[in-house]
């Protein structure tokens, strides 16, 4: 007999399912962000619209920044009419950057860049619109703040996006609380108000405080809501246990009957935020450090500290210059060194001033030489020997960068980590089960001994799960213990939490340091159990294949190979998702890319088994060189 609780209890999984599908997920991303754009749009201090929704497009990239956008199109010319028009532009002008700069490497390598875009874009489109436009402005004060906010909010939604901070989701909170405030959809039910009810309900202090704040800034009730919150979070301290969700309106209540002014308004969003509030999980503050974990976590940031000192020291060193007339001096003394015309030679001197340019000339002839010499090729053999000292200082100078940077990347790699685990150390998550069940198969033409192919798969933390394919180049004990050496590096430090870019990037830099240049491609596939979908890590290697019932599609192209530079090179990744029975194929070079094609298109009506066959049979026939199959699937629990 089935009861309510295991009702409750299946529903709540299928609900999980539900939203853990791609297009559902997407769809619920594009509309949040339309949503989110709508709503920010709305934002007024002293009358004057603010670009709150001009740092959440810089945010956000792809379909959803566009999504952003059209929500604030609509937002500002509902709300702001005239003025409406100047606020487009800010909308139009964000877009624009976060379409070309959204999501690349130069925005992850700058983190300001986008903030200072935001306070360029209002300031250029505030100048403009009263100076070509006729668009009356704000004042200069105002004007000023405008320009402050859409950098410091770009800040803010970049911090609650990538680390979610808890000062920066109060903020956040604050930001929101005062866009909301100014949007009513029926009397006497403000959203701002229902926003600010259900954090004093369920939010930390200095959320409600910055949301009491955010209300008595936007000017919509004569009643200091500051103090209406505050007061009534300190209450929430008091012995009771019942009734929580009415303590936002009875103490606007009381707290208007003190000031002596009358204003309902407030009131039915007050109480309706304080009923959402009640089904929502308590959030009361940051966890505390305590004892040897507070200990800990100081120690751990202030090593983060001293890394990030160092790594900022490193990337202001600069190289010394290369004294070019020093290498063209001393090429002409010793031309001129043992020369039978030295004495009565008239042009030694002119001959060793000669412009630093010649060394830039590897064929140079006598005839091209600024001054005359009865024995010029003699000054010409010194003067490549010279040519060639140039060119080793600088492939070592080129070198020392290499080393350098391959330094200063392990030096912000190695605080990134600490610092999250520091942040970590004193949350406590609350851990589900996992949704899926990966099976793996491996398949290859030699044993494992004997197979430069390293194959591995090993849960991550959380609910990760990792598939690892590393092909050393060639075949033979070479190619095995580079295979080998590079999986189990990478085995390590994905174990230890560090992030797949990380332990990727680092093996590429240990390549670059130890003169190994495409000695191995990896295939890294990184799951989530909990969703069933994963990312694919490609570095050299050739494309996999995703087959399901809709067919093949090709993951990846060809790239260089690690090892190759640290700082002009990196990974390829690919989303893909087996949430709904698809395999993910991954092969080495060993099978051709037009065969492992033609095998995979005809795939769904075959085992893994009988897959792997044909594509070994493949690269058997092509070459003696190692084939290997790895073939992904995950499985409802």
């Amino acid at each position: 007999m089935e009861t309510l609780q295991s009702y409750v209890s299946q529903g709540g999984k299928t609900l999980k399912k539900w939203l853990a599908e791609p297009k559902v997920l997407a769809g619920l991303g594009l509309l949040g962000a339309a949503l989110g754009g709508f709503c920010l749009s709305a934002a007024s201090l002293a009358g004057y619209a603010q670009p709150f929704a001009v740092a959440l497009v810089l945010v956000l990239s792809g379909w959803q920044a566009l999504a952003a956008a059209l929500g604030s199109y609509i937002g500002y010319f509902l709300f702001w009419g005239n003025y409406g028009r100047l606020c487009l532009g800010w909308s139009l002008a964000a877009l624009s950057m976060a379409l070309a700069l959204g999501g690349t490497v130069l925005v992850r390598q700058a983190p300001l860049l986008m903030p200072a875009l935001g306070s360029l874009i209002v300031a250029s489109i505030g100048t403009l619109g009263q100076a070509i436009w006729q668009i009356p402005g704000p004042p200069v004060p105002m004007y000023l703040l405008q320009v402050l906010l859409a950098g410091g909010c770009t800040c803010i939604f970049t911090l609650v996006r990538e680390k979610r901070t808890p000062i920066a989701m109060w903020l956040a909170w604050g930001v929101a609380v005062l866009a909301l405030a100014q949007i009513m959809p029926i009397p006497y039910l403000g959203l701002g108000y229902v926003a600010a009810g259900a954090l004093m309900v369920a939010g930390a202090f200095p959320a409600a405080a910055l949301a009491g704040l955010a209300l008595d800034l936007a000017r919509v009730t004569p009643v200091p809501m500051t103090a209406v919150l505050t007061a009534g979070y300190v209450v929430r301290f008091l012995p009771i246990k019942q009734g929580l969700f009415l303590l936002p309106g009875l103490m606007y209540v009381l707290l208007m009957s003190l000031w002596g002014q009358v204003d309902f308004y407030p009131l039915p969003g007050l109480v309706l935020g304080g009923i959402l509030g009640r089904f929502l999980p308590m959030v009361t503050a940051v966890p505390h450090r305590r004892g040897e974990t507070g200990v800990l976590q100081v120690r751990l940031e202030m090593v983060c500290g001293v890394l990030a000192q160092t790594e900022q020291l490193l990337s202001q060193a600069e190289d010394t210059p290369i004294d070019r007339e020093a290498l063209v001096t001393r090429a002409a003394e010793a031309a001129c060194r043992g020369c039978p015309c030295a004495r009565s030679c008239r042009d030694s001197k002119r001959i060793a001033q000669l412009p630093p340019v010649l060394l830039q000339k590897p064929l140079l002839s006598s005839q091209e030489l600024p001054v005359v010499c009865r024995k010029s090729g003699r000054f010409l053999a010194e003067l490549r020997r010279s040519q060639s000292q140039l060119r080793s200082i600088c492939a070592d100078r080129e070198r020392q960068r290499e080393y350098r940077g391959a330094v200063m990347q392990q030096y912000r790699f190695l605080e990134g980590y600490l610092q999250e685990l520091s942040d970590t150390l004193g949350r406590r998550k609350q851990v589900t089960p996992s949704l899926f069940r990966p099976v793996v198969s491996f398949y290859g033409n030699r044993p494992q001994g004997e197979n430069g192919d390293y194959c591995q798969e090993f849960p991550g933390i959380e609910d990760t799960y990792y598939v690892l394919l590393c092909d050393g180049m060639g075949t033979g004990a070479g190619a095995v213990g580079d295979g080998r050496s590079a999986g189990s590096m990478l085995k390590k430090l994905l174990c230890a939490g560090y992030p797949a870019e990380y332990a990727l990037r680092s093996l590429n830099s240990l390549l670059v340091l130890t003169d190994r240049p495409g000695a191995v491609t990896i295939d890294l596939l990184q799951l989530h159990l909990n969703t069933g979908k994963g990312t694919l890590y490609k570095w050299g290697a050739v494309p996999s294949y995703v087959v399901g019932s809709l067919g093949v599609r090709k993951v990846g192209s060809a790239c260089p190979p690690p090892g190759l530079s640290v700082t002009e090179i990196q990974e390829s990744r690919e989303e893909v998702s087996l949430r709904r029975g698809e395999s993910l194929v991954l092969v080495s070079d060993g099978i051709p890319e037009e065969d492992a094609q033609q095998c995979c298109a005809r795939g769904q009506s075959l085992t893994p088994g009988e897959l792997a066959t044909q594509l070994i049979s493949r690269g058997e026939q092509a070459g003696p060189d190692d084939a290997t199959v790895v073939i992904v699937r995950l499985e409802n629990r």
